[in-house]
């Protein structure tokens, strides 16, 4: 039995539902294969319930500071169990929408997993799918190191299927997952070790950023232990050990939590099937367009090396619908400026060319930088500092770069992207007037 549709969109995450939706709005015929959860990481183990965490943790640390203001607050604790369960719940009912959304767009949903036959054809359950145009948006999972016992830790997948809190718990890795998860965990009231490989955190992001959220983590308590590499874990009476390369031991843990990195989930695919081959990192390579090295086949999403967000992903799978089925040739994503999100504590904003990035690019750099504490934390005991960097480039003073650390910096990054998006000077930052009192205002008027 086979079946031929214009569109096969494998995977149903953030990426793959963005683009069967709206090339169903295009009237076109569309299945979406996917054998786990609608919305994929995002939704289920990623953006969705770390935010939902990370707002939970966020409220807990401005409680503890909350009687410095006057404010007596009681029972000071979280209820684990009670936000894990309203959590899931949340979760359930948006896996609900988007299913919902799907069936009311047209779009035949085909629970299973897909593996290539050829190009243009996969098999499901036994049932060959055939499309005119095949998109592969399959995301990617999290890995963990290949050192003795790592099975005794748990992922960010593991992360939230914990069902009580940990009590001590030492974080491994030095990216935005690793720096969200081990900040959320103090907040809420763990001990938290955080083992760097290196010497710093996020390290791809501006050096500011990172410098300035080690010294925020620290003051917060958080063990944060550099040159630190994994050589073997091992469950003891009171917990889990880890010794590192370098002869150290570290005892006594309730939990090991893995954030190194994460693969493209491109297993049982047989990409090979459709002329298809990988990068050494396992990514599926595209041009500006989405396009693969097999006619009419496309990938978006974690499973390329684009930057590993959602809208990203939904962006790309819309840009592509609109280009194959919109009559919008030229359609495609540029990911020039991409605007970031880290939910740290403090949370970060970031977009464009970090310092070093621009001095590499450019010749004619300037950089503008405050470093001060918000009025939030003016009466606080022990006040947290919000650190901004404007970068400009060329006599005209382009911003290429805004860089934010600090309360509130999630949401008032959005609008200086936009202003970015189209081409804003320094000259346009200063000639806009400030809100005051507030942090934002900071970033136009900068000297």
């Amino acid at each position: 039995m086979s079946r031929h549709y214009d569109f096969v969109v494998i995977g149903g995450g953030s990426g793959g539902i963005a683009a069967a939706n709206r090339a169903a709005s295009y009237g076109v015929g569309v299945v979406l294969i996917e054998g786990g959860r609608l919305g994929g990481t995002c939704v289920n183990v990623g953006c969705v319930p770390k935010k939902i965490m990370w707002n939970a943790a966020h409220l807990q640390h401005r409680l503890s500071q909350a009687w410095a203001s006057g404010t007596h607050v009681g029972g000071n604790r979280v209820d684990w169990t009670a936000l894990v369960s309203a959590r899931e719940a949340y979760i359930r009912r948006l896996n609900g929408i988007y299913a919902g959304k799907l069936d009311s767009n047209g779009v035949e949903r085909v629970e299973g997993y897909a593996r290539f036959v050829d190009a243009r054809t996969v098999e499901v359950n036994g049932e060959h799918i055939s499309g005119t145009h095949v998109l592969i948006a399959t995301g990617s999972h999290p890995v963990r190191p290949d050192v003795p016992g790592a099975e005794l830790g748990i992922d960010s997948d593991g992360f939230f299927a914990l069902t009580e809190q940990p009590r001590r718990v030492v974080v491994a890795g030095s990216g935005y997952i690793a720096v969200e998860l081990a900040g959320v965990l103090r907040a809420l009231g763990s001990e938290v070790t955080l083992l760097l490989r290196g010497e710093r955190v996020l390290s791809g992001f501006d050096a500011m950023l990172g410098d300035e959220l080690m010294i925020a983590m620290r003051a917060e308590g958080i063990d944060v232990i550099t040159r630190a590499q994994t050589a073997a874990v091992e469950r003891q009476a009171d917990g889990l050990s880890l010794t590192l390369a370098d002869g150290r031991k570290l005892a006594h843990f309730d939990h090991l939590i893995w954030a190194v990195g994460r693969r493209p989930n491109t297993q049982g695919l047989a990409v090979e099937n459709a002329g298809l081959a990988l990068s050494p990192q396992g990514h599926i390579h595209v041009d500006a367009f989405q396009s693969t090295g097999a006619p009419g086949v496309y990938a978006v999403g974690d499973v390329t090396a684009a930057p590993a967000l959602t809208p990203v992903a939904i962006a790309a799978g819309r840009r592509l619908a609109d280009r194959l089925f919109g009559g919008q040739p030229d359609r495609c994503l540029q990911i020039d400026l991409v605007p970031t999100v880290v939910f740290s504590h403090p949370p970060i904003g970031t977009v464009g060319l970090s310092e070093a990035q621009a001095r590499h690019r450019h010749e004619d750099v300037k950089v503008y930088q405050a470093r001060f504490t918000p009025l939030v934390d003016a009466l606080a005991p022990h006040p947290g500092k919000t650190a901004m960097k404007l970068i400009t480039a060329g006599p005209d003073e382009l911003v290429v770069g805004c860089h934010i650390i600090g309360e509130g910096a999630d949401e008032m990054l959005q609008g200086f992207a936009v202003a970015m998006q189209m081409g804003a000077t320094k000259r346009d930052f200063d000639d806009t007037l400030a809100i005051h009192p507030t942090s934002a205002e900071e970033l136009v008027t900068l000297r």
